[in-house]
């Protein structure tokens, strides 16, 4: 992200959990771009939202620091044996599945949350295994989440935040 599309609004302005605020800023992040300016408010507040702005403008790390914030602190829905993931986010493209799943690790690294990649054309066991070890959120394309979600590898039923990037193309 160029430095030149930054507002004056800071993360830190947000009452981030310690463990959130140090991945964003590990990774470079002070300042939001407008995106994250207009919805973290929102979203942090727990007010659903839908936005539209061009690749680069900082959107996937605006909705995953919203669902990551959330999960920190809000208790879980359901917690009786099994997995059940917190939150799922769904990509059309195992591409931009990657990257979502890449930019969670990074801004979720020191949280204790675990995240969970699956999507097609990858190693089917591996990523069956991912999830029976237990996940937090869980990140994939439609066609890979459903299958194993057919098979009772997860339930839906501690789904407390659910972000369909690029629902346009699903």
């Amino acid at each position: 992200m160029s430095n030149t599309h930054l507002t004056d609004t800071a993360f830190k302005q947000f009452d981030l959990p310690s463990t959130l605020l140090q991945g964003i800023e590990e990774i470079g992040f002070t300042f939001c771009t407008p995106i994250q300016a207009l919805s973290l408010p929102k979203t942090l507040s727990g007010i659903d939202i839908m936005g539209q702005a061009q690749t680069g403008t900082g959107k996937t790390a605006a909705f995953l620091i919203s669902v990551i914030h959330q999960l920190l602190t809000k208790p879980k829905l359901y917690d009786k044996p099994g997995v059940h993931p917190r939150a799922l986010i769904l990509a059309p493209t195992r591409e931009l599945a990657i990257q979502i799943h890449k930019e969670a690790e990074a801004l979720g690294k020191y949280t204790g949350l675990r995240f969970v990649l699956v999507y097609g054309g990858a190693n089917y066991d591996k990523q069956r295994n991912a999830i029976a070890e237990g996940v937090d959120i869980l990140i994939g394309t439609p066609g890979r989440l459903i299958d194993y979600f057919k098979q009772q590898l997860f339930s839906l039923r501690g789904i407390q935040s659910v972000v369909l990037d690029e629902a346009d193309r699903m």
